[in-house]
Order: structure tokens, then C-alpha cells, then sequence
């Protein structure tokens, strides 16, 4: 007579031949992660997860009026502010990233949504979206992230985007 295999017979090997093919190394982070905060009430947000510790993950926002010309057709690119103060630019930040968060409360930073977005999808980057709608209007945020963001997500929890990073080994 057999016995059914169980969803989470794996985890309780119990055989020293079954427990050999457990792996018991903790899961490598990914090369890293980039958060930034669209507008001014989701910089309070982006500071406040920025403060937990992240393996990989680098913390910006958007100052106004952030999104850099474009030259000769190329994309546009963004001036990012570090949450430690330093200034950088996305085109820069992108190098090594394998995945984008942006965090928007409102449509201020729409115009920076589709320029990152835009970015991240040239260079193949993960990108994902979280709206947090306090009764703030953001459709026109939420239209730039849709064509890009792999996860779009309107909540109205701010803790969800340390649950994003935290999925996504950050």
C-alpha cells in the first residue's frame, strides 16, 4: 500500500538519505534592489523602510522636477537623492540592479514613473509598482507604472512595501 506524498513532506525528511538533499545554506540576496519614492508623502515611507536592515537594497527619492531631458532620442534620464543625502542619477543606479521599486501617494511623480520605467525595461530590470492610495489621487501614476511593473499594487498599507522587499530578498 503507498502512501500520499504530502505538499510539505520535503521539509520533514526524515531519513539521513532524504535530509541530504536539504539545502542548508540561507538563499544568496539578489544583486540589488533600488527604491524610490515618486513623491513627497511616499518619501516618508521609503525613509522609514530605508531605516530596517536590507541586504542589498539602495533607498532614493525624487526631487521635483526630476526628470532629466532627453538627448538625441535616448531616454530620459531621472536625478535621484539618496536618503542619506547624496546625489545621483538612475542611469547610474541602475548598473548592477536587478529590480525597481517605486512607491507613489499621488501623481506628482508620474512623469518620473514612466522615465524609470522606461529605463528598467530597456535594461531588462524587474520592475514593480506600489500605490498607496490614502484618498490621493494617482491614476495617472498607476498608467505610467502599468506598462512596466511586473507587480502593481494600490494598497492602502504602508507596510506592504517592506512585505515587496522582503519577497524579493532586498
Amino acid at each position: 500500500m503507498s502512501r500520499p506524498i504530502l505538499l510539505n513532506s520535503c521539509a520533514r525528511a526524515a531519513t539521513a538519505a532524504e535530509a541530504r538533499f536539504r539545502i542548508d545554506r540561507p538563499i544568496a540576496p539578489s544583486r540589488g534592489t533600488r527604491v524610490v519614492a515618486l513623491d513627497r508623502g511616499a518619501e516618508a515611507v521609503v525613509r522609514d523602510v530605508a531605516g530596517h536592515p536590507w541586504a542589498t537594497a539602495r533607498f532614493f527619492t525624487c526631487p521635483p522636477a526630476a526628470v532629466l531631458g532627453r538627448r538625441d532620442g535616448d531616454l530620459a534620464d531621472v536625478a535621484l537623492l539618496g536618503t542619506d543625502g547624496t546625489r545621483s542619477r538612475l542611469s547610474d543606479e541602475l548598473d548592477g540592479a536587478d529590480a525597481a521599486v517605486m512607491v507613489a501617494t499621488s501623481d506628482d511623480g508620474a512623469g518620473a514613473a514612466r522615465a524609470i520605467g522606461d529605463a528598467c525595461t530597456m535594461r531588462a530590470i524587474m520592475t514593480a509598482g506600489l500605490v498607496l492610495a490614502g484618498g490621493h489621487a494617482a491614476g495617472a501614476t498607476v498608467s505610467a507604472l502599468r506598462p512596466h511593473a511586473r507587480v502593481l499594487l494600490v494598497t492602502y498599507d504602508e507596510n506592504d512595501v517592506s512585505e515587496i522587499l522582503t519577497a524579493l530578498r532586498a
